[in-house]
């Protein structure tokens, strides 16, 4: 973008500090109120992140901060800035997007971004440790080939991307005597990398960077992008898939073998390589609220299974499970199958991105790449590719590559999330231990195989300052201060209703989804009620709806209304904040070609030798953490490609 002219800057700084600025209070031993965002040095990091954008986003909120300058929005004091900013913001949508854009930002960057000590100084307001320790030197086992020009490999298979499915399906097939390359856009990480740090981390393992919000504004968006994809930085949630979604999968799309024992042989599979276990469930005290709001209410709750080691856990590195686990007990793909297919030969390449899948004669020939550091192509020549770049990048390499069928990128399911946060009367240490160790499954099939699961996610603090919406400086400061005493809990629903994954100009992915669908739009509203009730049966002074006004319920105010309040709030941008963490659906199997991209082994419909490895394969969504539905679904796929690559040349796949 245009560099912004210096009465831009001023403009942007002037913003940030009404956002979060300076004010006075007699009792501030931390300096927390007085802190404000230019102190912090925020308004140059929004700057900074502002030239990263694309060119017309950045040029939007340049343009925003032009009509800033013009009204003189600078010069006035706290309360005018304030009120001039609710007024842009109710001029229009693009105006809106901005604001809360620009808002949002700064509340990331003021509560998550390090000084020179590593820290924020924020921090010691809330009781928040940050980091433990320093990365330990701990050695990379894997050691990535690096093209030094552009390079020709031969293989048995390509598979793109790393992940819960592709790094599985790299493992297997390699132990099977093939020639395995594996091509992943993200890069290499281990212990030795992870800092404890939030937005290190979101810079150097998520999609995009961090959070990022679909096109049309609705949904904040996370997923994984590095050697052994959301593996790396998931929550180790180990659930398996609901009978009822397996039998509906075999009945309603084909999958055979889905609602039996065979594919109980998968999901056994997957357990036994990544130690799933139930000795490593402590629960921290959001999660402890959430299971005495349970009992109190009489509803179901369980422990939720893990896959960890128990040499090596700490519940108090785990609490940093998000950003990379230090103690290198999280049994990741890259530290299982990756590790198992490098073993057997297998050849892996990083920050090398897959740019189209190679057809001849109809068939699957390979993949061409380009090496993010070098500029290297790259071209791999395999009669078999596993498109295995998560539901997000899947869709779009397929579009790029003229192949799929009229499905691609349909059908995007998101697990959509509402959130919740409640204050109770003492520190909830919300940080410690594995961030999900427990759940409520009283309402997972609450209609017609639907419904969600409430569970609590990790603590961080520039997300959750981001999600708490801005109403006044004053407001926002005075609940992070109280930040200590907080629990979110989270309704995970299964949703019937979908989105869709495009590509721009530049073969991108854009990605929309609107929640709308009825059953949808009622089982969000179960939840918020939900989350509610939870919160009061465990003795919550005081709970905060994210969204919209911020609505507050206070101890003894009536909860039904309350809960009536939160229901008349839209689930969409400028209503409740969406989030999601789970991306599936998009390359989806069935039988039908016209309504799936790949047959019920996950070999595409129209390109035989192409294979579906990753969550874009669900028929639709799973209703749990999809991890292990990811890797029992590979297991099952990669048994179908084996058999494919050992048949006589031209035979049919599975």
């Amino acid at each position: 973008m245009t560099p912004l002219t210096p009465e831009q800057f001023d403009a942007l700084r002037a913003v940030c500090d009404t956002i979060v600025p300076s004010l006075p209070v007699e009792d501030d031993p931390h300096g927390f109120w007085a802190r404000s965002a230019s102190d912090l040095m925020v308004p140059e990091a929004v700057r900074d992140h502002l030239a990263s954008l694309p060119a017309a986003q950045a040029s939007g909120l340049a343009s925003l901060l032009e009509a800033l300058v013009q009204a003189g929005f600078a010069a006035g004091d706290q309360a005018a800035r304030e009120h001039m900013l609710a007024g842009v913001a109710a001029s229009g949508a693009e105006a809106a997007a901005g604001v809360a854009a620009l808002t949002a930002l700064t509340l990331y960057l003021n509560y998550g971004l390090p000084d020179a000590s590593g820290r924020n100084p924020n921090w010691v307001a809330f009781g928040y440790p940050g980091p433990l320790s320093a990365p330990p030197d701990e050695p990379k086992p894997i050691s990535p080939l690096v093209p030094d020009g552009d390079a020709v490999l031969e293989a048995d298979v390509c598979i793109v991307g790393s992940g819960a499915g592709g790094g599985l399906i790299a493992g297997e097939l390699a132990r099977r005597g093939l020639q395995v390359v594996v091509l992943e856009a993200g890069g290499y990480f281990n212990e030795a990398d992870f800092s404890m740090l939030e937005l290190v981390a979101y810079q150097q393992m998520y999609w995009r960077g961090g959070p990022t919000a679909t096109a049309d504004g609705n949904v904040s968006l996370q997923a994984g992008a590095c050697l052994g994809g959301g593996t790396v930085i998931n929550w180790t949630n180990c659930l398996r898939t609901h009978p009822w979604v397996r039998e509906e999968w075999a009945r309603e799309h084909g999958l055979e073998g889905l609602d039996g024992a065979d594919f109980d042989r998968h999901l056994d599979a997957v357990f036994a390589r990544i130690g799933v276990t139930d000795a490593l469930s402590d629960p921290n005290g959001p999660t402890q609220r959430l299971l005495e709001g349970s009992e109190a209410l009489g509803w179901s709750s369980r422990r939720i299974l893990r896959n960890a080691d128990p040499e090596n856990y700490s519940p108090e590195t785990a609490a940093f499970m998000g950003f990379g686990d230090q103690s290198g007990s999280k049994r990741s793909t890259a530290k299982t199958y990756l590790m198992d297919a490098v073993g057997h030969g297998a050849r892996i390449l990083v920050r090398t991105r897959a740019q189209r899948v190679l057809v001849e004669g109809g068939r699957a020939a390979g993949v061409e790449a380009v090496h993010a550091e070098t500029g290297a192509r790259v071209t791999v020549h395999a009669p078999q590719v596993v498109v295995a770049g998560g539901a997000l990048e899947s869709p779009a390499l397929l579009l790029r590559s003229g192949i799929g069928g009229p499905a691609v990128g349909r059908f995007l399911h998101l697990h959509p999330c509402t959130a919740m946060t409640a204050m109770y009367e003492d520190d909830q240490q919300a940080w410690w231990g594995a961030p999900q160790t427990a759940l409520v499954d009283e309402f997972a099939a609450v209609e017609a195989g639907h419904g969600f699961l409430v569970e609590a996610p990790q603590y961080t603090t520039a997300i959750a300052a981001s999600a708490i919406p801005f109403t006044t400086a004053r407001e926002h400061k005075e609940l992070m201060a109280s930040f200590a005493n907080g629990a979110s809990f989270i309704a995970l629903m299964r949703d019937r209703g979908h989105g869709q994954v495009t590509v721009d100009a530049d073969g991108e992915a854009v990605v929309s989804y609107a929640l709308v669908d009825e059953l949808d739009v009622r089982n969000a509203h179960r939840g918020l009620q939900a989350m509610a009730r939870l919160h009061e049966a465990a003795g919550a002074q005081e709970i905060l709806g994210l969204c919209a006004g911020l609505p507050r319920w206070r101890r003894g105010d009536d909860l039904d209304a309350f809960v009536a309040q939160l229901q008349a709030v839209p689930l969409r941008a400028g209503g409740h904040r969406l989030f999601s963490a789970h991306q599936m659906g998009t390359c989806r199997m069935g039988s039908d070609p016209a309504t799936s991209v790949a047959g019920p082994f996950g070999e595409l419909h129209d390109t035989p030798g192409v294979w579906i490895g990753d969550g874009s394969a669900f028929p639709t969504a799973s209703g749990t953490n999809p991890m292990i539905t990811i890797m029992a679904l590979a297991h099952r796929t990669s048994e179908a490609i084996a058999a494919a690559a050992a048949a006589p040349a031209g035979a049919a796949g599975a």
